[in-house]
């Protein structure tokens, strides 16, 4: 093994060690041809010698710079140190919050390890491994533990390290990638290449003559190497990773012998971000109510890389307050300072604040009653991102598909505030703008796009220009829009009017507390006798 060891650093570094050899030879025989000479001559010789190692390094920058542009496709120098499998240091259990994406890695780590017997009954080591999934999701740290437990070398890139303006760089530095990968292999058994956001260089090829050929030459070269691979038997595992769509790859890269196999990664469940939260938080101290799966249930959809910062913001806030301790107030202002954004007291008019008392609460209630799976979080009139108001809500659990109640909902809910302040005051404020947005693109959503209109006309009608379309379908359609969008106002209407002590009890809340948890609003419901419609699951 020390022998492949000397043999794979030689390859790797041939040019230095034949060049350091070459100049010591040079050094000794000009020594040797100085005391030969007599002494005005060798003092001559001395005063002229940096004078010509000058002209002599001008005339090397020239040439290489003339050989670099012309005959190489540029300065295409990999600048990127591999690192062993030990020194990568994620093990399988600190890879948390995927475990379906880990069953499918963990296959391809036992045929690394055992390609000896796989060989012996005639299958083939996996040469390609596609991870697609959201932004941070665990894609890297998943290639970073397949490294450490197959114990091999780990270069990883970033596909748009090889994307430049000259051509052939990106081909060039293909080749030195896979050069230097191979020589690995030779000296440990096997490399692992990590290439993050290949859809940089991995897109659908252009074939037009306008532009693009860089990225073709680039792929090209990636694909011939892939190749290269399985013929030569080499121990090397490609792990890509990409957030683009699957369609947005070229077919050719997805093709068998080349990324043999896919691992579709997707956000944690309630389960995995319970877990995720149990980890992060047993860095840090933390008091003892916490409560992890309630924790959970407010960070639906978030990936594991914003539930880490989530706890980062929460440590920061409470170092902020002098504690000692995160508690459950600096996790909740952590959330509030990421989604919503940080507070900006205004001078506001009593009017004005009523008004968005009155408003929010119209949303809290709405949601609250109404909403099948989303539940209200916190409400608060304090002015945040350019907004004078917020309810925060969200699902209570992942929902991979949307039903007709959860669109009307989502209208309801948007029009809840326009609805309390026209109770109120009798109209309303320019506020209701971007509830007016909401809810309309949901109720055009629900008619052009998926046929939940009461005429009967079915169809995607958003893929068909609107030149094609007739006068009488349009208008079909527009009121079909129109009377979702009526309806679920009649609706809310009918709602706060019956329970107007209510309404004017969140919103004098709201006006003398600027903000209530969900505690708060809870108990409040529950003073009134209401209850939540069953959330679905």
């Amino acid at each position: 093994m020390l022998n492949r060891r000397f043999i794979m650093y030689f390859r790797m570094y041939k040019v230095i060690v034949i060049v350091g050899f070459l100049i010591a030879i040079l050094i000794v025989l000009s020594v040797l041809g100085l005391r030969s000479l007599e002494s005005f001559y060798r003092k001559m010789t001395l005063a002229t010698m940096p004078l010509q190692f000058l002209m002599a390094g001008v005339h090397a920058a020239i040439f290489v710079f003339m050989y670099l542009v012309f005959l190489r496709g540029g300065f295409a120098k990999l600048d990127k140190a591999p690192i062993k499998g030990k020194d990568v240091d994620v093990r399988w259990k600190d890879v948390i919050g995927m475990e379906g994406a880990k069953q499918e890695a963990w296959e391809v780590v036992q045929l690394i390890r055992d390609r000896a017997r796989l060989k012996a009954i005639g299958g083939k080591v996996i040469k390609g491994l596609l991870m697609i999934g959201p932004p941070g999701c665990g894609k890297t740290y998943l290639a970073k533990a397949i490294a450490t437990e197959a114990r091999l070398p780990f270069i990883s890139m970033s596909g748009s390290e090889f994307v430049e303006v000259f051509v052939g760089v990106g081909a060039s530095r293909v080749r030195k990638l896979f050069k230097k990968a191979r020589n690995l292999a030779y000296g440990y058994g096997g490399c692992i290449i990590f290439l993050d956001e290949i859809d940089s260089v991995g897109r659908s090829r252009s074939f037009s003559f306008m532009g693009g050929q860089e990225t073709n030459s680039t792929q090209n070269q990636l694909l011939a190497e892939l190749d290269g691979l399985k013929e030569k038997g080499h121990n090397i595992v490609v792990i890509a990773a990409t957030n683009a769509p699957e369609e947005a790859l070229d077919a050719a890269l997805k093709r068998p012998g080349r990324f043999d196999r896919m691992i579709y990664i997707t956000r944690p469940n309630q389960e995995d971000r319970e877990k995720i939260f149990q980890y992060y938080l047993s860095a840090v101290s933390i008091e003892e109510d916490i409560d992890t799966p309630r924790l959970a249930r407010r960070a639906v959809s978030k990936t594991p890389a914003d539930i880490e910062n989530l706890v980062k913001e929460a440590a920061l806030i409470a170092t902020r307050r002098k504690k000692t301790k995160i508690g459950w107030e600096e996790i909740s202002e952590a959330f509030e300072r990421i989604e919503l954004g940080i507070k900006h007291p205004l001078t506001m008019t009593r009017k004005e604040k009523e008004m968005t008392a009155y408003h929010e609460s119209g949303h809290l209630m709405i949601t609250y009653l109404l909403h099948p799976t989303d539940d209200v979080f916190k409400a608060s009139i304090i002015p945040r991102r350019g907004s004078l108001g917020v309810v925060y809500h969200t699902p209570t659990e992942e929902l991979h598909t949307k039903s007709k109640e959860g669109y009307l909902a989502d209208i309801k809910t948007a029009l809840g505030g326009y609805v309390a302040e026209k109770l109120k005051v009798g109209v309303t404020s320019s506020g209701v703008a971007s509830d007016f947005r909401k809810a309309m693109m949901a109720a055009h959503t629900m008619v052009w796009r998926l046929g939940m209109g009461d005429s009967g006309v079915l169809g995607d009608f958003t893929v068909v220009p609107q030149e094609q379309l007739s006068e009488d379908i349009k208008k079909r359609l527009n009121d079909d829009t129109n009377k979702i969008f009526q309806k679920c106002v009649k609706e809310v209407e009918e709602l706060l009017v019956k329970e107007r002590p209510l309404l004017d009890r969140f919103a004098k809340e709201l006006l003398e507390k600027q903000e209530l948890e969900y505690d708060e609003i809870e108990a409040i419901f529950k003073e009134f006798g209401k209850k939540p419609p069953k959330k679905e699951n």
